[in-house]
């Protein structure tokens, strides 16, 4: 079964593959927002921030724009190409992540005159809650097979639907969302799991 792809997607993708600088800019403006759901969703909070994950979505960005000059439509969604190259930068990420420590928050170089010390103690605490949240549902993930990380992740942080997702990941919408299913089924059985132990 060949994809299906909005026709106005795949009119703006061969303009900008022709070099038209105004299509160039809407197909961009169009994934980078997805891009930055994906990033965030892959890489959580580095540092209580999600500076990482948006530097890696703007890295996702160039490297869709380097390709575009030689890009040959194959039967697949463009979109195939761009979360393809998103999750490799992803990758990149990761292996960097495992060799140098995490960036830490900076401090500020004044004190902010209209937050009162318990208000920068409550602010310091829900950063450090966000950012232990986003490690566990990142190390949840983890526990998924590569697919079904990618599905979850395209289906529900960047918000696609199955029959998109199954075009980028070359399935069927139906297998997207028994994939979906189960990768949900297994991630609350682990979630469960883990209760349990903090509980006893």
């Amino acid at each position: 079964m060949t994809p299906t792809e909005d026709p106005g997607q795949r009119d703006l993708v061969r303009r900008a593959v022709a070099g038209d600088p105004a299509a160039t800019e809407a197909l961009m403006a169009h994934y980078r927002p997805q891009l930055v759901r994906y990033c965030r969703a892959r890489l959580g909070q580095f540092g209580g921030t999600y500076t990482t994950a948006d530097d890696v979505a703007q890295e996702t960005c160039i490297g869709v724009l380097r390709a575009l000059p030689t890009y040959r439509d194959v039967g697949k969604p463009f979109a195939a190409l761009v979360f393809t190259i998103a999750s490799h930068k992803v990758a990149d990420a990761k292996r960097a992540a495992m060799r140098f420590p995490y960036p830490i928050d900076t401090p500020p170089d004044h004190p902010d005159p209209d937050a009162s010390p318990e208000q920068h103690a409550l602010d310091a605490e829900h950063r450090a809650e966000r950012a232990a949240l986003a490690r566990r549902v990142e190390d949840l993930l983890e526990l998924l097979p590569a697919t079904h990380r990618e599905i979850i992740t395209l289906r529900i942080s960047v918000g696609l639907p199955a029959d998109q997702v199954g075009s980028i990941l070359g399935m069927s919408a139906t297998a997207v969302r028994t994939a979906q299913s189960r990768a949900v089924a297994r991630l609350r059985e682990v979630f469960a799991s883990h209760s349990n132990e903090v509980a006893a």
